[in-house]
Formats: C-alpha cells, sequence, structure tokens
C-alpha cells in the first residue's frame, strides 16, 4: 500500500479544477488549474486518450459538450485536440504532460483515468501506460485512480510510484444505464476489493452512509468523496470522508 501525501487529505480538492464558465475558466482547462494552484486547492482532473495515445485532460468521451465539436475524443490526434477551443475560452484541449508542467509539485494532484472498456472490463491498459510514462520524473503528490478496477490493476502493472484509489458508487440504474445491472451490482457491492487493495477510494457523496465505506474507513482506507456542492454538503460529507471533492463555492480549510 502505498500513503497518500497528508496534502490530499488538508487541502479540498477542485473537482476538474477550479472551473467558473462565467469567469472564462472551463472545467479542466488551464485557467482553472492555475485558479486552484493561486487559492491553494488540490486538483482533480480527468484523462482521455488521443487517437495517437496520449493522456488529454478531458472528462467526456465525446467534445461535443464541452468544445461545441462533434465526434469523439479518442478520434482525433493530440496536436487537433490541442487546437480546439474549450467553450469559454480561447485555451485547447491540455495534455496531461502540459498540466504537469503547470502544477509542478505546488499543490496536490488526483487524475482519474476515464474508462476505455465501455463496461468497466478488462479492456484497459494503453491509457495506463501512458498516464504511468508521462509521470516518470514527476515530483509532487500525486495520486491516480479509475471506477474500473482494473485500471486500477493496470497502473499498478505499468508500474505506477503512486497511490492508486477506486472510484465508487451506488450505481443506481438512472446514473449508470448503458452498465448491465450484473455489473452494476458487481461494482456497487465493491466486489473484489479485498484482492484489488487499493489505497484510498473516492466515493459518491450521496452514498456515504454506506456500511461497506464504513467498514473501509474503519479498517483505516482513506475515504475521498465526490461530487460536493455546497458547505451544507461538506458538512455532511465530513462526517465519513477524509476529504471533499468540490465545485460551485469556496470551499473552506480545514482547521
Amino acid at each position: 500500500m502505498i500513503p497518500l501525501d497528508p496534502e490530499f487529505l488538508r487541502r479540498p480538492l477542485a473537482h476538474r479544477a477550479l472551473h467558473d464558465l462565467a469567469q472564462g475558466r472551463p472545467e479542466n482547462s488551464r485557467a482553472a488549474i492555475r485558479a486552484a494552484i493561486s487559492a491553494g486547492y488540490g486538483i482533480e482532473i480527468d484523462v482521455q486518450p488521443s487517437v495517437d495515445g496520449v493522456p488529454m485532460v478531458f472528462h467526456d468521451y465525446r467534445l461535443g459538450r464541452l468544445t461545441g465539436q462533434e465526434g469523439a475524443i479518442r478520434q482525433l490526434t493530440a496536436s487537433a485536440l490541442g487546437a480546439i477551443h474549450l467553450t469559454g475560452s480561447n485555451e485547447g484541449i491540455p495534455t496531461l504532460s502540459e498540466v504537469l508542467d503547470l502544477v509542478a509539485g505546488k499543490v496536490p494532484l488526483l487524475i482519474e483515468i476515464k474508462d476505455q472498456d465501455g463496461a468497466m472490463g478488462p479492456d484497459v491498459g494503453p491509457l495506463e501506460r501512458a498516464v504511468v510514462a508521462a509521470l516518470a520524473g514527476y515530483a509532487g503528490p500525486v495520486a491516480l485512480m479509475s471506477f474500473n478496477p482494473h485500471s486500477v490493476t493496470a497502473l499498478r502493472e505499468a508500474g505506477a510510484r503512486c497511490p492508486v484509489g477506486l472510484v465508487t458508487s451506488s450505481y443506481r440504474p438512472e446514473h449508470w444505464p448503458l452498465l448491465p445491472e450484473p455489473r452494476r451490482a458487481e461494482l456497487r457491492a465493491l466486489e473484489g476489493i479485498e484482492t484489488l487493495a487499493p489505497d484510498f477510494i473516492s466515493h459518491e457523496a450521496a452514498d456515504l452512509g454506506s456500511p461497506l465505506v464504513a467498514a473501509l474507513k474503519a479498517r483505516g482506507l482513506p475515504i475521498l468523496c465526490w461530487t460536493i456542492r455546497s458547505p451544507e454538503a461538506e458538512a455532511e460529507a465530513r462526517r465519513v470522508a477524509d476529504n471533499v471533492t468540490f465545485e460551485g463555492y469556496a470551499a473552506p480549510f480545514p482547521a
């Protein structure tokens, strides 16, 4: 087990960086990352692959919501994606390497590897290897995570030298309509977590009362959570979670 750097438990984590479209800071943008650094927050980002295998900092599988352009992110090269402006800014989609250079260890960086199998299955590996390669030589608090347990294994097999966690959820059907119920049930029940032995979990905030989460916390596993959108929700989440991933308000630093 690789322990989380204490800064991951001290600094609230800005979800997709400190984004605010009204201020010209789209999700996962350089501007949002700079704002988070300036405020002293930790940063959570998402990674998807380009067609040429470059890890890109982008949440969605398709370009439309965040750029207004058609198509899937994995159909274009890193160069082409870098030339596509994020809606509400003049910035292109950044590569993970560009973001690592920008953060440069100033604040904790939590990187979510988006599922590339399509059903949380074993068809993963290239993105995980590319992310681990990009992190070679990076100095600063960093951790990796994914909803897909196979990605956790793939990151370790690729030689990740930082904590690797599992993103967990209640997997309600209305939120995960494309996943077959048997797979939702497996993920919901945290099947195989003993063997997987993640270094931490990041759990859906609305489900923090789960007995499974309580059992993991009782064993000393760090519990992060997603996504908090108000001070009231944060106060409730911190009854269980060791730290929060937040957006839409100024999260306070714990005393």
